[in-house]
Order: C-alpha cells, then sequence, then structure tokens
C-alpha cells in the first residue's frame, strides 16, 4: 500500500487522481486550499510532518487567469507564479529527501499544455506552468538512476471548475453563449473536446507505476504539442 499525498485534491482532477489511487487501496491524504496553502512554506512543511513518507506525491494544486499581457497585474503574475509553480516546489522539496533515503518515490505535477507552448493571453499561467515542466526536469535530473521518478502530466483544458470560469469569461467578453464559448475552448486542442478529469487520472496512475520513465511531459490532448 503507496502513500499518496494530493495537492489540490478535493475537486477536479485533484479528486478524480485522489479517487482512482484510493480505489486501488492506496492511503490517500487529498488536501485543498482550506487543508494547506502551498504557497506557505511552514504550512507545507507541517503537512508533510502530519503525513508522514510519502511515496507518491502529485502536485497538482493550481490557478489560472487569463488577460493581454498589457492588462496583466503584477498581482496576478505572482498568484499564479506562487500556486503553480513555488507550490509545486516547495512540495516536491519536502517529499524528495524521505523518497531518495528509501530509494524509492514518484512525484507527478499536473501541468498543462501550456507548459509546453505559449497561447494568447495566458502569459502569467503559461510562464507558470513552463516553471512547474521546469522543476520537474531538474528533479528528474537530480534523481536519474535512483528509485525515484519526476514527471509531469500536460493535459488540455480539462472540464472543472477552473474550465469553467474559462468558459464564462470568453462568454461574457465576446457575447457568446457559454456552450458556443465551451465549443470554441474545445476546439484549440486536436482532441475536439474537454479532457475529463478521469482521463487525466489515468495518466497520473500510468507515471505512479512507471519505473522506467522519468523527465517526461506526457502530453494529453489529442495530438497537438509535441
Amino acid at each position: 500500500m503507496r502513500r499518496v499525498l494530493v495537492t489540490g485534491g478535493t475537486r477536479g482532477i485533484g479528486a478524480a487522481v485522489a479517487a482512482r489511487f484510493g480505489a486501488l487501496g492506496d492511503a490517500v491524504v487529498a488536501v485543498g486550499r482550506a487543508e494547506c496553502d502551498v504557497t506557505d512554506e511552514s504550512a507545507v512543511a507541517a503537512l508533510f510532518e502530519r503525513v508522514g513518507p510519502v511515496d507518491v506525491l502529485v502536485n497538482n494544486a493550481g490557478i489560472a487567469t487569463s488577460a493581454p499581457l498589457a492588462r496583466t497585474t503584477v498581482e496576478q503574475w505572482r498568484s499564479t507564479m506562487d500556486v503553480n509553480a513555488l507550490g509545486a516546489f516547495l512540495c516536491t522539496r519536502a517529499a524528495l529527501p524521505g523518497m531518495v533515503e528509501r530509494d524509492h518515490g514518484r512525484i507527478i505535477t499536473v501541468a498543462s499544455t501550456a507548459g509546453l507552448a505559449g497561447a494568447r493571453y495566458t502569459s502569467a499561467y503559461s510562464a507558470a506552468k513552463h516553471a512547474a515542466v521546469g522543476l520537474m526536469r531538474a528533479v528528474a535530473a537530480e534523481v536519474a538512476g535512483t528509485g525515484v521518478t519526476c514527471n509531469a502530466v500536460c493535459p488540455t483544458f480539462v472540464r472543472t471548475d477552473m474550465t469553467t470560469e474559462s468558459v464564462r469569461r470568453v462568454a461574457h467578453l465576446t457575447g457568446r453563449s457559454e456552450a458556443d464559448a465551451e465549443r470554441s475552448i474545445a476546439g484549440m486542442s486536436p482532441l475536439g473536446r474537454l479532457l475529463e478529469p478521469d482521463e487525466v487520472a489515468d495518466a497520473v496512475l500510468f507515471l505512479a507505476d512507471a519505473a522506467a520513465v522519468n523527465g517526461q511531459a506526457l502530453v494529453l490532448d489529442g495530438g497537438g504539442v509535441t
């Protein structure tokens, strides 16, 4: 039985990931923002002290913002970077020493296709997800040849509350219906539809079992990002 810690684990992708590990009989700790602010170093340290040794860390906590670069505020930039990149750093740093000592562990970051390719109006989000992917690759280089692996999944738009908010913003700004706005967003990837949270969970479980996969960004978009 593995001990699995999922940040951002109370809804959306995180809840789907937690449920899948739980169904396998793993001991799952799924925390949301109310349980741990992943941008707070002391809160993260307290979480890992309470949870104990972690076999699988899923860095899923994240936020998104959308605006043209000229209208992106410093506050938006900092908050997006803090949750998506600093949070992954703090949790990875907390989990890694125990994994290395035991010579076994899996660190999986839920990034985004925005972490591999830029898109209009996503400067803060794309930069933050690129940072998360870069962190993953650097850690993977450090643990190469050990029993620890570090990887990321990079989904396109997923049917979550975060995407619902994006749909509403597009509808508000363009005057379209929310159904039309969702179709527009879904059409941005070759998949032609929104991913379901369980599909992302499938990829996370694969990486949790894949001892020979390290330093990889697994793209889930139907074939768009290389």
